[in-house]
């Protein structure tokens, strides 16, 4: 009995509800990514976020399997920089699938910055037409 309350306590609680507010929060980066892209500026950033997703994922995967063994750790900057560079969807879904960073409110206040910074990038560019952050 303890090992099924053990195995309940381990899942990601909520499913549907924070599969939805993840993808709320992808909305605008992948639209302004793919208007990017469709308008010939650029494919990077369509490109850039589904990579740099599953590479922080990866890394968190990797910290929090170092944080249990007791190894050397990745640092969080390196997490955060990881984030910016467009993978906070794959640190968001490795916060809630490896319950890992979830209760340092530090981390957390950094990493929801990160995600309002591309939020607010996306506004602009789609929204303003890059008043304020002109790519080119």
């Amino acid at each position: 009995m303890a090992r099924v309350q053990t195995a309940r306590e381990e899942g990601v609680r909520n499913v549907r509800l924070k599969l939805l507010a993840l993808g709320v929060l992808c909305l605008l980066p992948l639209s302004g990514a793919a208007q990017m892209a469709w308008s010939g500026q650029s494919w990077l950033p369509l490109g850039a976020y589904p990579a740099m997703s599953l590479i922080t994922l990866l890394l968190y995967w990797q910290d929090k399997h170092q944080a249990r063994s007791g190894a050397w750790r990745t640092p969080e900057k390196v997490l955060h920089a990881a984030e910016l560079l467009g993978g906070w969807p794959g640190a968001l879904l490795a916060q809630q699938l490896f319950r890992h960073k979830t209760r340092k409110v530090s981390y957390q206040l950094v990493f929801w910055v990160i995600v309002l910074l591309h939020q607010m990038f996306w506004v602009d560019q789609l929204m303003l037409g890059g008043r304020f952050l002109p790519l080119s």
